[in-house]
């Protein structure tokens, strides 16, 4: 095969082929490149660093094994720790749609860190033999996974959960002496104040933080030195172990191996898992962001009852129309992310016997779920939540004219009575209080002590 200006010739196990002069992958990324144009997806960031924080912590294990040349494992682990830092994310141009086991972008991180290793260890770094030592695609795959996504939640997405979290409880107790309707069925209830609305959003986020930390304990959990089926054959019986405890410290994460690499490789349960805790994140957030466009609907024909900040105009055609873009981006996020979950559900039942054979497109899903969550949830606390005002004057004619309100008197003049009153303060749009006043022996002191908006949210019977 001739080569011209723009490319070299590389040779695998399966003969020649051109690859681009100036890239750092060879022959088998190349061959992938070649196989896969399927989409313009690629390994995400998280995972390229993984891959690289893994291909660093094996080298040192090796060496320390007395398995792999100091030269070449110290270019090694300079070579990693810089795709780990993003340095040479060009380099890594294979497909996510590609071998179910993610063999080709294994190969890429070796390719590309040999290419690097061999400039500065004076001798040929191999990409099999020395980089993928003691290693598989089949247990370094579902490895950067865990690495990846258990590192992301950390230092991002749980980070965004508090502050999200935090921001709604502190936004109640601004407005824990505002009342306004509380709905059922979108129609007429009880009133409750904004500080029982929000804190009821923020237990909700509150619960979805338990519900992720829970997930990663099994995602610590790491599938490294079970090699090809599980058995760990090629590796060095302590690898394992040795290797959770360098990937550990590199990362400041604790991960720890798997008790049981059969499973670890032929099943992605605890990324499922994981999965399905951003699934109820996304439930969540499509709650509270629908709850703000009701609350924010109007501002003359809707509820009315809060402005969101005024970010950008809202029409091509109508002027001064503004709409709640925050809330709609992240509805559209929580969408995506329930559509991700079922992609990485129908993936993860495709564990064939001793290798689950959907990894790459696990990887990308659940690391795009966890970022997209991630953003959103600081989005939402910072341009929706922090900074929305109260209509407190729609907030008041509302509650005045809610006929609910009798539901208060029940225990004084029985339920029939009480719905006797409510279908005829609805039918006259008429208060309550007036009411009650004409049917009831009521006195207006005693009617206004028992239809107190404020006392309604303490609840209780008031006698």
């Amino acid at each position: 095969m001739a080569a011209d200006e723009n490319y070299r010739i590389e040779k695998d196990s399966m003969g020649e082929l051109r690859v681009p002069k100036d890239a750092l992958w060879g022959a088998q990324s190349q061959r992938a490149v070649e196989n896969f144009p399927i989409s313009d997806l690629r390994a995400p960031r998280a995972m390229i660093s993984a891959l690289g924080l893994i291909k660093a912590s094996a080298a040192e294990v090796n060496r320390d094994l007395g398995l792999l040349d100091d030269a070449i494992a110290e270019a090694i682990v300079s070579a990693a720790n810089a795709v780990a830092a993003g340095d040479y994310d060009d380099h890594f141009p294979v497909d996510i749609f590609q071998t179910g086991s993610g063999t080709s972008t294994n190969m890429n991180s070796n390719e590309v860190i040999a290419h690097l290793a061999t400039r500065t260890a004076g001798q040929t770094v191999h990409p099999n033999d020395h980089v993928n030592m003691g290693q598989s695609s089949n247990d370094t795959i579902p490895t950067s996974i865990h690495v990846a996504a258990t590192l992301e939640c950390e230092k991002h997405l749980l980070p965004a959960l508090r502050h999200l979290r935090d921001t709604l409880y502190n936004k109640g107790d601004e407005l824990s002496e505002v009342v306004k309707t509380g709905r059922t069925h979108l129609m007429d209830a009880m009133p409750v104040r904004f500080d029982q609305e929000l804190g009821g959003w923020a237990a909700q986020i509150d619960a979805n933080i338990a519900r992720v930390e829970s997930a990663l304990k099994r995602m610590r959990m790491l599938a490294q030195g079970g090699t090809a089926v599980g058995t760990g054959i090629n590796a060095h019986p302590e690898f394992g172990a040795r290797f959770a405890k360098a990937v550990s410290t590199a990362s400041s994460c604790q991960f720890e191996t798997s008790e049981n690499y059969f499973e670890s490789l032929s099943s992605q349960d605890a990324a499922v898992e994981l999965s399905g805790q951003l699934n109820t994140i996304a439930v969540s957030l499509m709650k509270i962001a629908n709850d703000l466009r009701w609350m924010n609907s109007g501002p003359l024909a809707g509820l009315g009852e809060i402005q969101l900040p005024a970010l950008q105009p809202g029409s091509s055609i109508m002027p001064g129309k503004v709409n709640p873009v925050i809330p709609e981006a992240v509805a559209m996020v929580a969408a995506q992310v329930m559509g991700n979950h079922t992609t990485i559900t129908v993936s993860g039942q495709a564990g064939n016997f001793q290798l689950n054979v959907m990894l790459p497109v696990v990887a990308y899903n659940l690391l795009q779920s966890v970022t997209l969550l991630t953003q959103s949830c600081r989005v939402l606390a910072d341009k929706a939540i922090a900074g929305f005002t109260v209509n407190e004057a729609n907030l008041q004619d509302a509650l005045s004219k809610n006929p609910i309100l009798v539901t208060a008197l029940n225990a004084v003049i029985g339920y029939d009575k009480g719905a006797a009153i409510a279908k005829q303060a609805y039918k006259e749009g008429r208060p309550v209080k007036e009411l009650a006043m004409e049917q009831t022996d009521l006195s207006e002191a005693e009617l206004d002590r028992l239809l107190d908006p404020m006392d309604l949210t303490h609840g209780g019977i008031k006698q």
